[in-house]
């Protein structure tokens, strides 16, 4: 049985089209999500994230709504996902999710859940607006990954309460080399009683400030780990991706990142190459495009830093792009879907050495925040944080 994917037609008809258009016009660089962070400051200090270690007076900025819609704008991607930082602390965020969903735009909210159930009646459902919760595991194994107790729990709560209001609500699931395969599939079936749309996975990414190195993964790591996760998958389980990346993460089909694909907008402007590498910034989206040595990224390149890289948001564009530019490509996807993913018989790749977990940096008392008491508002919930 293969895995389906978990993507309301209308939307995959949108990106279709879109990508279908572009490639008529003769446009090879174009992007398909735009990566929208109005904020970096968070109300979680998780070990493997590398986008909160910025000092205080940063972590109070925002981007204001006429500045989102203008990165929109230049941008013309269909779908436009929020992260952070968490999005839920931004003051503005329901001014700017609603002139998003105006303008026909796809938006993931990207959030931990924490603050979701409390603003949740700001945020309208629209077939344009999609929750993308936050979940790395199983209740302990995600408690420990954002570094606090408790925080499994709130999520799921959160879920439940948005999927009985009606919205679209996915999971994304960042995973290192201390994720047991079998504690994952556990938390796909957990996650498919709830009814939510989609899970999103991904291979967590090597940022160079995350407090733990020690569990990023190597490429024959992830498809290791990949193989034995995805192997014989539940008719339950839906992703929000294509089957060629799934494929990838598996190593039954070659991908070379598409850095131009998620182009990243935040408050120092549009960040080079990508939202994981972060080496300059462009005043315009025109000035990135044309401004960036993309030859210098992606495996290929030889580029130390993304040779282990097999991230969705650089891989993703690459998948889709393959499935509506080639035949061969898009006669793979049709063999997936009609018949499963045939390749999971191979014999598996010996297992690395997986290093005993280790979350917390003593050092640092940024990882003992309390969670913050339920009646306290957004900006207070966050006060000490930023004020470190």
């Amino acid at each position: 049985m293969e895995a389906t994917v978990g993507v309301p037609l209308s939307q995959m008809w949108t990106v279709a089209k879109y990508v279908v258009t572009q490639r008529l016009k003769g446009v090879k660089r174009y992007p398909l999500v735009l990566m929208l962070e109005p904020l970096f400051r968070c109300n979680l200090a998780c070990a493997g994230c590398g986008k909160i270690q910025f000092p205080a007076n940063i972590l109070k900025q925002n981007l204001s709504p006429e500045k989102c819609f203008q990165a929109v704008e230049e941008c013309g991607a269909p779908i436009v996902s929020i992260p952070g930082g968490e999005p839920l602390l931004h003051p503005q965020m329901p001014e700017i999710v609603a002139g998003l969903v105006a303008r026909k735009k796809f938006v993931y909210l990207c959030t931990n859940a924490i603050l979701l159930e409390k603003h949740l009646e700001n945020y309208p459902p629209s077939k344009y607006l999609t929750f993308s919760i936050h979940l790395d595991g199983i209740k302990e194994d995600h408690d420990a990954a954002v570094c606090r107790e408790g925080i499994y729990d709130k999520a799921i709560s959160a879920i439940k309460a948005a999927v009985k209001a009606g919205h679209r609500v996915t999971t994304n699931s960042t995973l290192f080399n201390n994720a047991d395969p079998e504690r994952v599939r556990q938390m796909f079936d957990q996650l498919a009683e709830l009814g939510i749309e989609s899970m999103m996975l991904s291979p967590g990414y090597q940022y160079e400030k995350a407090p733990d190195q020690e569990h990023f993964l190597k490429r024959n790591q992830t498809v290791s780990m990949f193989r034995r996760i995805l192997s014989a998958p539940k008719k339950a389980w839906k992703f929000n991706h294509s089957p060629l990346f799934l494929e990838f993460l598996k190593g039954n089909w070659e991908l070379e990142c598409t850095p131009w694909g998620n182009p990243t907008y935040n408050i120092f402007g549009w960040q080079k190459p990508c939202y994981l590498l972060e080496e300059g910034y462009a005043e315009t989206f025109e000035e990135l495009m044309s401004s960036t040595s993309w030859e210098a990224y992606g495996r290929k390149s030889g580029n130390e830093k993304c040779r282990d890289c097999m991230v969705h948001c650089g891989h993703e564009p690459t998948a889709v792009d393959q499935t509506f530019s080639s035949w061969k490509g898009f006669m793979k996807v049709v063999s997936l879907t009609l018949f499963g993913s045939k390749d999971n018989q191979q014999p598996l790749p010996t297992p690395e050495p997986i290093p005993a977990p280790h979350y917390t940096v003593s050092d640092s008392d940024l990882y003992q925040l309390e969670l913050p008491a339920e009646d306290e508002s957004c900006e207070s919930e966050t006060e000490a944080l930023v004020e470190r």
